[in-house]
């Protein structure tokens, strides 16, 4: 929750409509949530969704409230599947690399920007088009990159100043 209003916070000035941002950093955290937590990253996701729509973000129904909530933890889960079933990553990730890592970035985000498209369509919500799918496309891969980026380097600097090549040990 605190990474989405914090994303809101620092990015509300290119914010395309309610809830599409062209720059999307949650985004990178959710696929990060259920890469790691598979199905229970998955739930914890719908959960912190319906909670940020029970307090009102989207000042909407209970129904489309939870459709909302779903695909935040559906599309994310879909893409750690599309990543383990199609690109030869194991379920432990041990053998992940970057490509593969982009590949889920890629199909989370277009999972992602295309059911929660295609829902505020359904539901009528003024979110709902082509254009805003690009910018959320856009914002989830930006967002996603971005917070990989930092995880990555934030463990290669404590790596760095702990003179540790295994943050395990």
């Amino acid at each position: 929750m605190a990474f989405f209003y914090f994303n809101g916070f620092i990015t509300a000035s290119i914010e395309d409509a309610r809830g599409v941002n062209w720059i999307f950093i949650p985004a990178g955290l959710r696929i990060f949530l259920t890469l790691i937590f598979d199905y229970a990253g998955a739930a914890g996701l719908v959960l912190a969704s319906l909670l940020i729509n029970y307090i009102g973000f989207y000042q909407t129904d209970l129904v489309t409230n939870l459709g909302i909530g779903v695909i935040c933890g559906l599309a994310p889960l879909l893409g750690r599947h599309f990543v383990i079933h199609n690109l030869k990553v194991s379920p432990d990730l041990s053998n992940i690399n970057m490509q593969q890592l982009l590949g889920s970035i890629t199909a989370y985000s277009f999972l992602s920007s295309g059911l929660h498209q295609l829902w505020f369509v359904a539901r009528g919500l003024d979110s709902g088009s082509a254009n805003h799918f690009i910018a959320m496309f856009t914002g989830d891969m930006a967002g996603s990159i971005l917070f990989i980026a930092i995880i990555k380097y934030g463990i290669d600097f404590i790596k760095q100043k702990s003179n540790k090549t295994n943050l395990l040990d």
